[in-house]
């Protein structure tokens, strides 16, 4: 709760000292739920991920079952035998591994889906927000949802790099 009182309260100090440059915000979250696109991508994504992680979870259960195996034959098995099947066990817990990176992974085909089916809708979202933020002379634009405060938009004239960098001394 204080952590939001201080937010607010720096964003009104903020507009006091932006010469009654206008400042709105928008909820994201509240948008997106209500684009009937938006879930069904959403949902999408869920069977896409729920598939996927059973997929994984078949192999991860082939090595739960080759290693209870591989414990209760141990004391039978040659030196040689149990190489070998230390070996398939790694093997198949590797191919796991994989398989998770593959679906999971930073480049994996959860975030190429997720490029594919959300990644649109935002870009349409962050554009109407521009949009409604030039027709109302809107400078600065905040999302405010999840109870974290976010630049959405600012008026590029607001930028003030360029005089950073020439006040630190370098050229832009």
């Amino acid at each position: 709760m204080m952590r939001h009182f201080l937010i607010v309260l720096g964003l009104l100090g903020f507009m006091s000292l932006s010469h009654a440059q206008k400042i709105g915000y928008v909820d994201t979250e509240y948008i997106l739920k209500n684009i009937p696109t938006f879930e069904a991508a959403q949902k999408q994504l869920d069977e896409y991920s729920a598939n996927w992680q059973k997929e994984i979870e078949v192999v991860y259960a082939e090595v739960q079952r080759m290693y209870k195996e591989y414990k209760a034959e141990q004391v039978l098995l040659t030196e040689e035998l149990k190489i070998k099947r230390q070996a398939e066990i790694a093997a198949k817990e590797k191919e796991a591994k994989d398989l998770q990176k593959k679906y999971f992974g930073q480049e994996g085909e959860l975030f190429v889906k997720r490029q594919e089916l959300i990644k649109p809708i935002q870009d349409d979202v962050y554009n109407a927000v521009k949009e409604v933020s030039v027709e109302a002379n809107i400078e600065i634009m905040f999302d405010a949802s999840g109870g974290t405060v976010n630049l959405l938009y600012a008026n590029p004239k607001l930028d003030r790099s360029d005089d950073v960098l020439i006040k630190l001394g370098y050229k832009k």
